[in-house]
């Protein structure tokens, strides 16, 4: 997923979540308050995505990154 296609979703349930916690300020609703939960972590998971995706866009792919300083160690102690 690209950053822009995660700030758009990011966006869109945000917006969401703002009308259930209207909603919810109108009254407690069992429903509402399980949908607010799930769309709070719905967010916190976007936003974790996104900083994935800067870091590799930074620093390039995690799993290169982890190799390459695998090898280093392995040098390091041969050395």
């Amino acid at each position: 997923m690209t950053l822009t296609e995660i700030h758009d979703q990011i966006e869109q349930t945000s917006e969401q979540r703002t009308e259930l916690w209207q909603a919810l300020a109108k009254g407690h609703d069992p429903a509402v308050a399980a949908e607010l939960k799930s769309l709070s972590k719905r967010l916190d998971a976007l936003w974790d995505e996104e900083r994935s995706v800067k870091a590799a866009l930074r620093f390039g792919d995690r799993d290169h990154i982890v190799a390459r300083a695998r090898v280093e160690e392995r040098l390091e102690r041969a050395a």
